[in-house]
């Protein structure tokens, strides 16, 4: 059985006992629920929100994360303008607890 949940402006395909990195959410060690878009339990397809009404996929914030650096640099000829800025998205790791139709 697998799921795709909805999580940060993004989707995820998610088994049982899988472990991945999505944006930064509160609470290290703390269960939450997240928003499964689609769920697949062999031959069954759960798609429509009266079908996914009962169903939930559980997680467990195990820890905390960077990305890699982004750097940047804007530059404009003959003006003297130059900028240099730098990103380093925070991402926690989860781990999928359960998925249930319910």
């Amino acid at each position: 059985m697998y799921a795709v949940v909805k999580t940060g402006g993004k989707q995820y395909r998610v088994t049982e006992g899988q472990r991945l990195d999505i944006e930064r959410v509160s609470g290290n060690g703390e269960e939450l629920a997240l928003e499964p878009v689609l769920l697949v339990d062999g031959s069954d397809v759960l798609s429509t929100p009266d079908q996914l009404a009962g169903a939930s996929v559980r997680a467990r914030v195990v820890g905390e994360s960077k990305g890699p650096k982004i750097d940047g640099f804007k530059y404009k000829n003959k003006t003297n303008y130059r900028r240099r800025w730098g990103h380093r998205q925070h991402y926690s790791t989860v781990e999928i607890v359960g998925i249930s139709r319910g």
